[in-house]
């Protein structure tokens, strides 16, 4: 990992701009990068995770920063696709009302990758918009984006992060994702 290029994208990530996520449509690259979530004084209380100096959660987009941030992460409907938004919720359930169902309603397959209620989901985009900032760099070319992720991982420990953590990931998070994930495995059509 080249050194230079890691001090560049946690410089990037750490201290550059961050950018209120309704602002994000017009401001985050179509390009591949890596992108880190903070939170408000309210959210970094509401969550109780940490300072507010390093990211909620750090992750790659291997093709657009906008499609995989804005239009996942910060999306109604996309839950069960995003692991940030699992995460959020798992840690919001209460203070929103929050309650799993599978992804695939036609076809529950007892995947640890839930979505929520409509209503819920609506609740945590609108939750997640208010509250959240979004500051990110873009990978220069021949750069492998992996590899930089897995260093600023490392160095950063973003709470929300599971994946590439190990040991050192968040066990309440864990926990609480375990319950929204055994929500949706005993989801019944109504």
């Amino acid at each position: 990992m080249d050194e230079a290029v890691l001090r560049t994208a946690v410089a990037a990530l750490v201290d550059g701009r961050r950018h209120p996520i309704a602002d994000a449509v017009e401001i985050v690259p179509d390009l591949a990068g890596l992108y880190a979530v903070y939170g408000d004084v309210e959210a970094r209380n509401t969550l109780a995770l940490g300072s507010s100096d390093v990211p909620l959660y750090v992750g790659k987009a291997e093709r657009s920063l906008a499609g995989r941030d804005v239009h996942t992460h910060f999306a109604t409907g996309r839950t069960g696709s995003s692991t940030l938004r699992r995460s959020m919720a798992a840690l919001l359930r209460s203070e929103l009302d929050l309650h799993a169902v599978p992804r695939n309603l036609a076809r529950p397959d007892g995947s640890a990758n839930f979505s929520l209620e409509p209503d819920g989901d609506r609740r945590l985009t609108y939750w997640m918009r208010a509250r959240l900032q979004l500051a990110f760099w873009v990978r220069p070319d021949g750069v492998v984006l992996d590899q930089v992720e897995t260093a600023v991982l490392n160095r950063l420990a973003p709470p929300l992060n599971l994946a590439k953590m190990g040991p050192r990931g968040n066990r309440r998070v864990k926990v609480e994702r375990a319950v929204l994930v055994a929500e949706s495995r005993a989801w019944h059509k109504a």
